[in-house]
């Protein structure tokens, strides 16, 4: 299914990133998994992406994540990252989702692993993953976008240019980079539309529900925080649940805008495997 189509003729529809818990040695944390995935999945997304590690780090946790979806009726769109991948690794990778009856990939470079010993040069750039792909599979093909701009990216006009790359090569829909302010995200469409690109672009949604990711995120990527919004939850960060409130009444509100202002019915939830902020979000929209 494509994320153009609707849930069950509603107006909007919704997918969730999830990504394999770490340091999982007995299993518990996946099984926590399961149940927030069930909490989710009553909300007939569209799909569930599951992250998958540079160099192919979280392959078995990343694939046993995809399996069980997949047992379970539930359309999958696994991450699929090339960075120091070698062609071989590739074909395998591609070969065991094919088993699997994936249709949807999510294709990206990735970050660099630290802890590998060989880094194979085959592909260094997202571009030439799709391009690979698209030649060599019948995956529907997405990619990642970025609203302000890639972090690496010198400006954002040049990091429009590498999107288009991707798109020229095959990319069938975009799920962007998460964003708290509508506008830069509009300012994004205005200029990606008139360079010729035409897919559908998912706005990415990350409800905000602790102090601590604020700054792990904003050394991550290149994104706009509110200062109404940072001064709220500076003041509450020691205040679990009304941060959790916080995070929830704003994301519901960006949400309403992009739908009610923009006429966007796509949400691309980052749910960092928790169920409660986005089944609220979504409560609220209904």
């Amino acid at each position: 299914m494509s994320l153009n189509e609707t849930n069950n003729n509603k107006n909007f529809n919704f997918s969730f990133e999830i990504f394999p818990p770490k340091d999982d040695i007995t299993g518990e944390k996946t099984e926590n998994l399961y149940k927030e995935i069930d909490v989710l999945n009553k909300h007939n997304p569209t799909l569930f992406s599951v992250t998958f590690g540079a160099g192919g780090s979280n392959k078995d946790l990343s694939f046993g994540i995809v399996k069980h979806l997949i047992n379970n009726n539930i359309e999958v769109m696994p991450h699929f990252t090339c960075i120091c991948t070698s062609t071989s690794q590739i074909n395998e990778r591609l070969e065991e989702l094919k088993k699997l009856n994936v249709k949807n990939i999510l294709a990206l470079r990735g970050d660099e692993p630290k802890d590998i010993t060989v880094c194979y040069p085959d592909f260094r750039y997202a571009n030439q993953l799709v391009k690979y792909i698209k030649q060599n599979t019948n995956f529907n093909i997405s990619v990642a976008c970025y609203p302000e701009g890639h972090i690496e990216a010198e400006n954002l006009d040049k990091d429009i240019i590498n999107f288009k790359h991707k798109v020229d090569e095959g990319a069938v829909q975009a799920f962007s980079q998460m964003f708290f302010d509508n506008s830069k995200f509009m300012f994004f469409l205005d200029k990606v539309y008139k360079t010729g690109i035409n897919i559908p672009i998912i706005p990415g949604i990350l409800p905000v529900t602790s102090y601590k990711q604020i700054n792990k995120m904003l050394s991550l990527a290149r994104v706009t925080f509110p200062k109404n919004l940072m001064e709220k939850l500076e003041k509450y960060q020691n205040d679990k649940y009304a941060m959790s409130q916080i995070g929830i009444e704003f994301a519901t509100k960006q949400c309403l805008e992009l739908l009610e202002k923009y006429g966007i019915n796509n949400f691309h939830f980052y749910t960092l495997n928790k169920s409660f902020a986005v089944d609220e979000i979504i409560k609220n929209l209904k």
